[in-house]
């Protein structure tokens, strides 16, 4: 759209984004964090704003970001537009809603979060001393497949499984610095990974295309987990699959999940090796053979350019809003 745009996350050099916005930019990207500091440090000014989107919204207003971002919202301008998005918007958001929203509309994309029409959702259950093998062969599955897992370690731990039997599987998760996070992101849209395994770290704000398949090998225990964790596939009407894994003793945790997510799946009892297990997911034997995952060409320094003494900058390669209906026109 050449609109002047400022990344400002942290993890990330803070010299090259002060240097973006006092070179002056439309539009600005950031994490709360981050972006406080700048303020802090002189470098940057929100009262010229002008439209103030907040994504994920119900995060923002939960896990202790509250307070920043309602001190960031009060030093935009207050006449200007408000705009709240994200898949679920419950808890402490109508607080943001009475505090900065005026005549506020509420605009969705999906009736629920839950009724995706276009998505189908399977409970597997699995014995325990089986699930690693099942899981192995959904991985092995012909397309991209983004699992899920609860912890990082275990994320750590099954992405090397999977590398040491043939799959080209990579990590996802709060213990990778963000040009890591980039570039693992960059090889699973381009196909260079076609298992991207992660924590919750990556259940929101990523958008991969014809990613038809999400399994959660470790259930969620959250509702609204569960329906962010789906939400990677299915999207602006395509089809897709969620495939969750459970062993005979968190059935009832489960049962009583998908009831509080409004959420009628199809159930079945599987094994690893199954035709049913191929029919639902895809699965097949890995190769065995092991793989590594390399850095593509296209990502490393120029070797002619370092050669000459110098090296070229490398690129790394359901929605519900709130809007504030006064301010359309703005938009």
């Amino acid at each position: 759209m050449k609109l002047r745009l400022a990344t400002v996350v942290g993890g990330m050099p803070i010299g090259q984004q002060v240097g973006v916005l006092r070179a002056g930019a439309a539009v600005v990207v950031a994490t709360p964090g981050r972006l406080k500091d700048l303020i802090d440090r002189g470098d940057c000014r929100l009262n010229q704003v002008a439209i103030t989107v907040l994504d994920e919204a119900d995060q923002m207003a939960d896990m202790g970001f509250m307070p920043q971002v309602t001190a960031l919202l009060d030093q935009v301008r207050p006449e200007g537009q408000r705009m709240l998005f994200s898949a679920t918007l419950d808890r402490n958001v109508d607080l943001l809603v009475r505090r900065y929203l005026t005549d506020p509309v509420v605009h969705s994309v999906d009736p629920s979060a839950g009724a995706v029409t276009t998505m189908e959702r399977h409970v597997l259950h699995v014995h325990g001393a089986d699930k690693q093998r099942m899981t192995t062969e959904i991985a092995a599955r012909e397309g991209r497949v983004m699992m899920f897992l609860d912890t990082k370690h275990a994320v750590d731990r099954l992405t090397e499984h999977l590398l040491n039997s043939g799959v080209r599987a990579a990590a996802l998760h709060g213990g990778k610095s963000q040009p890591q996070r980039t570039r693992t992101l960059t090889q699973f849209k381009t196909g260079h990974v076609t298992v991207l395994v992660a924590t919750n770290v990556a259940a929101r704000g990523i958008h991969v295309d014809n990613l038809d398949l999400v399994v959660n090998v470790d259930p969620p225990t959250d509702p609204k987990d569960y329906l962010h964790r789906g939400g990677r596939t299915a999207r602006a009407g395509e089809s897709g699959s969620v495939v969750t894994l459970v062993t005979p003793n968190q059935r009832r945790e489960m049962t009583r999940l998908m009831q509080a997510a409004g959420i009628v799946p199809q159930t079945s009892q599987v094994r690893s090796g199954e035709e049913a297990l191929n029919r639902t997911t895809g699965a097949q034997a890995p190769s065995g053979i092991p793989v590594t995952i390399t850095t593509p060409v296209s990502e490393r320094p120029n070797r002619g350019a370092a050669s000459r003494g110098r090296r070229r900058p490398v690129s790394a390669a359901r929605r519900v809003s709130v809007r504030q209906s006064a301010f359309d026109a703005a938009a």
